[in-house]
């Protein structure tokens, strides 16, 4: 763009010495200065940037993606709205200032599409480049000519004839043929679309039909820039060299320096940085002056900067904010300010604006879908394809920008092309939604987590079915575990488990005559990243099989499991927190893992942070720090501290897992290393705590390992058969014993029916033959020696107390004193729980001087939350048992 080149050039030479007095002697800061720009510039920003944020935070709430509102944030401060106001436009908005403001956005615009270069992906094409050029080219080449035949009566009827039809022709082609790529990655994160067929095949055609349109960007501002036919060929083919100059030696030399200088190892550093962005403004530069565009060089700059060692992603994540809080919103508020919707003033001209709308909604929809359907798509996944390409946005208004510049496009003509993106852009998500709806969607083979096999399993191999219980044959109950990743402080916690849950193979020290071989044992390893709307989470999502190389907690812990010779396969899901629950359900049940192993932090409980003896991870806690804003903005003040948005994420395992669960509950202690340790097992009854029960006995076939199994009674009670009144007067309860789900104020949670009579016959019956099971077992001579072996191991007693919480935390003091490293295995309890421990519990709540421990009640039970709230500085597994598992009682 010629004028990003004169605007410095004017900007320099046109700025007087003026005096620097401030608001103390007397002079307005809002009154443009040429000697102090800086002062209304800021001014400006503040104001573009709150309405932005004010309108993206409404439409939010109808699922649309920020740049309706940061377009439509700039066109109510042009002159259709808040420039009737009288004195707005020239208070705020004077015309000495904007060429400031220009520049300002013309930078911002040249790192957006460097960042978009970034995003694009070529492997994505790659993988699917059958579909994505068919569907790319049938959604180019048909809106564009629909485009040149709309364009002969829209120049007929609005532009004089001393403008070059075939130039004015171009450019409406090129605004039907874009796709707006980088809100179509915001919409398709919105909608999760991103792990369906669907979403694959339009991120795809989404990049090709982007390098194909700015392409023709290029070729139809040369053409416009050109004085001769000549010229324009030239310029062309000047492009075209340099384009190719810098895909293929640079991007190799590029390549080499960064390996060189180790930015694929360590992220890019400082002096890899700097190349970059001199090569970032030297490309803009040369577009520019050949009369192309600063942003096509800024682009091809974004498309070679190497993927190896996520380089690109950390260019993105290190730009994305800045261009996206501040940069963009200036753009959008520039063009704005060109924009007067007051010049559609004619039956004329609005029938155009719905002429236009309609023809370029049908020509994209038309191409695409049909194009879809005929690659064997079926009718509903081809038009949301359709729906999906039609989206414009910030594209568009990139091009339309360009040929008002240019002088191609009139006032009126550019207000109703803006009018007619925004409302394409508009019908996006509610179109798709209505198409494509969430019951409807297929997702993709393989879903869009990677995955990396262990050593020795094969890629498609089926993984071995549960194994029966140790009273049936010499092998381990669990030897197919899944792990999941998510934090760097939950790393000490899982990797405990982990080493704890481990049962013993024939190539580890504690190996035995019926130890598991380590084809037998598996781990499954499962990371997950939070899908956000920033840009660089868009590229994580199409990279996954790059990431599971280059994560950092994928290589701490993979380095854990070879130092522990255990066998592990990794895979990495980039999904929005809310599915984060439903991706480890999918995981599991696609891996067919057998047990769960997940950690917890739990949050810090008032007064009792501050006693010496709790442990490390509660004092780290961050409390919950109740806004008084957090009202107006619609956010629960109650469940926004770090703990509790875990707790939600704990509990949706423990909901829509269909496998037994463990969950450790880091405290702080160093339980899970190599030293001998000793397991406290508290056995209440009910199905979680007879998967308790068994998981201690899995864990003492380590000759590490010893244990203590407590069955507990409450004397002189009657025993509680059903959950207890107060949860049940709290939460919706359904007829039968299975199950099911409600939504409460603050998170959906399971919710248990109360069960019958029979049923709980059947549980106590289950209890008991468990308990003797292991506590007097009866083998036949000569067998079940690993059996024998960990049952050794444990020692069998029972506790009557009327207040078995309490006696519980005296013995777990007794245990503390006699064994350097303790470990608390309990069940979760919150179905079918023989005893009602609330009032209990409420009285070592108070005891302890504790306030906010519902949220850790709710995640792990009212066993579990004895000891947390106790302080007793202890590792603490809490395990659920999956609904089969019940159902077999």
């Amino acid at each position: 763009m010629r004028e990003f080149s004169d605007t410095a050039v004017m900007l320099l030479a046109g700025r007087e010495v003026q005096g620097q007095g401030g608001l103390l002697d007397g002079q307005d800061p809002s009154v443009y200065n040429v000697a102090d720009p800086l002062r209304l510039w800021i001014i400006q920003v503040g104001v573009i940037i709150m309405m932005a944020q004010l309108l993206g935070l409404i439409l939010g709430r109808i699922k649309q993606p920020r740049v309706i509102a940061e377009v439509l944030g700039g066109i109510l401060l042009g002159p259709t709205a808040f420039g009737r106001i009288p004195g707005f436009t020239n208070h705020i908005f004077p015309a000495n200032s904007l060429p400031y403001l220009s520049l300002t956005a013309e930078i911002g615009l040249c790192l957006f599409l460097f960042i978009i270069g970034l995003e694009i992906d070529p492997s994505i094409i790659k993988r699917n480049a059958r579909l994505s050029v068919v569907v790319s080219l049938a959604g180019v080449v048909l809106p564009f000519g629909v485009g040149c035949g709309i364009s002969v009566a829209l120049y007929r009827t609005f532009i004089e004839s001393s403008i070059n039809f075939t130039y004015f022709m171009l450019f409406i082609g090129v605004s039907f043929s874009i796709t707006a790529f980088p809100v179509l990655c915001r919409i398709l994160t919105a909608l999760k679309l991103l792990d369906t067929t669907v979403g694959l095949i339009v991120l795809s055609a989404g990049v090709a039909n982007d390098v194909i349109g700015w392409s023709l960007l290029a070729l139809a501002v040369a053409f416009v820039n050109a004085t001769s036919g000549l010229t324009a060929l030239w310029t062309f083919l000047t492009c075209a060299a340099f384009t190719l100059f810098l895909l293929f030696p640079t991007k190799w030399v590029l390549l080499w320096l960064a390996r060189k200088t180790g930015s694929t190892v360590h992220g890019p550093t400082m002096p890899y940085m700097t190349v970059i962005i001199l090569l970032l403004w030297g490309a803009s530069f040369f577009t520019d002056i050949v009369g192309v565009n600063a942003i096509f060089g800024a682009f091809v700059v974004g498309v070679i900067v190497p993927r190896e060692g996520g380089v690109a992603l950390a260019f993105a994540e290190k730009l994305e904010d800045m261009v996206s809080i501040i940069f963009l919103p200036l753009y959008f508020t520039v063009s704005g300010l060109k924009t007067n919707l007051g010049l559609i003033n004619t039956g004329a001209a609005w029938g155009f604006v719905l002429a236009v709308a309609a023809l370029d909604f049908t020509g994209k929809f038309t191409g695409c879908t049909l194009s879809s359907r005929a690659l064997g798509f079926s009718w509903r996944e081809a038009a949301a394809v359709g729906s999906l390409m039609t989206c414009k946005g910030l594209v568009e208004l990139i091009v339309l920008n360009v040929g008002l510049s240019a002088g191609i496009l009139t006032p009126q003509v550019f207000s109703m092309f803006v009018l007619e993106a925004l409302i394409l852009t508009f019908m996006t998500t509610p179109l798709v939604n209505l198409l494509y709806p969430p019951h409807r969607r297929t997702h993709a083979p393989g879903d869009t987590a990677a995955h990396k096999p262990a050593k020795g399993e094969s890629e498609g191999s089926t993984p071995p079915s549960s194994r029966p219980s140790l009273v049936m044959d010499g092998h381990s109950w669990r030897n197919r575990l899944a792990v999941v990743l998510d934090e760097f402080n939950h790393m000490p916690g899982i990797m405990a488990l982990t080493q704890l849950a481990l049962p013993p193979t024939a190539d580890g020290p504690t190996s035995g005559t019926t130890a598991l071989t380590k084809s037998e044992l598996s781990i499954d390893a499962l990371r997950l990243v939070e899908l956000s709307d920033r840009m660089s989470t868009v590229i994580k999502s199409s990279m996954t099989e790059t990431l599971i190389g280059t994560d950092p907690l994928m290589g701490v812990f993979k380095m854990f499991c070879e130092q522990s010779n255990m066998p592990v396969s990794a895979s990495l899901n980039v999904v929005s927190h809310d599915d984060w629950a439903h991706s480890v359900a999918d995981h599991v049940k696609k891996h067919r893992s057998q047990l769960v192993l997940m950690p917890w932090v739990p949050p810090s409980l008032g007064s009792t942070a501050d006693s010496p003896d709790v442990g490390t991870s509660q004092s780290r806690a961050v409390k919950v720090e109740h806004n008084p804003f957090d009202a107006f903005f619609g956010i629960s003040s109650k469940d926004n501290s770090v703990s509790t948005i875990r707790s939600h994420f704990v509990r949706g395992v423990f909901m829509h897992s269909k496998t037994d669960v463990a969950v450790y509950v880091d405290k702080g202690d160093n339980a899970g290393s190599s030293g001998p340790q000793h397991v406290l097992c508290p056995f209440f009854g009910g199905p979680d705590d007879r998967l308790a029960l068994e998981f201690v006995v899995q864990l003492c076939t380590s000759s590490r390992m010893s244990a203590t199994v407590i069955k507990v009674g409450k004397r002189s009670e009657q025993p509680f058969l059903g959950r207890p009144a107060s949860t049940i007067s709290h939460e919706k309860v359904e007829s039968g014993h299975g199950p099911t789900v409600a939504s409460t104020t603050a998170f959906a949670d399971t919710v248990y029916g109360q069960p019958n009579t029979e049923f709980i016959l059947q549980s106590d019956t289950a209890d008991n033959i468990t308990w003797s099971r292991y506590a007097s077992p009866v083998f036949d001579k000569d067998t079940h020696q690993q059996l024998r072996s960990a049952l050794s191991r444990i020692e069998f007693t029972e506790l009557m107390s009327p207040t078995p919480l309490h006696a519980l935390a005296q013995r777990t003091k007794q245990l503390r004193e006699m064994h350097i490293r303790l470990v608390v295995v309990t069940g979760r309890s919150k179905w079918l729980a023989k005893e009602n421990h609330q009032q209990e519990l409420k009285q070592i709540v108070d005891e302890q001087g504790c306030t906010g421990y519902e949220v850790v009640k709710k995640t792990i039970g009212d066993v579990a939350t004895s000891f947390v709230v106790s302080g007793s500085h202890h590792a603490l597994v809490v395990l659920q048992a999956n609904s089969g598992s019940v159902d077999d009682v």
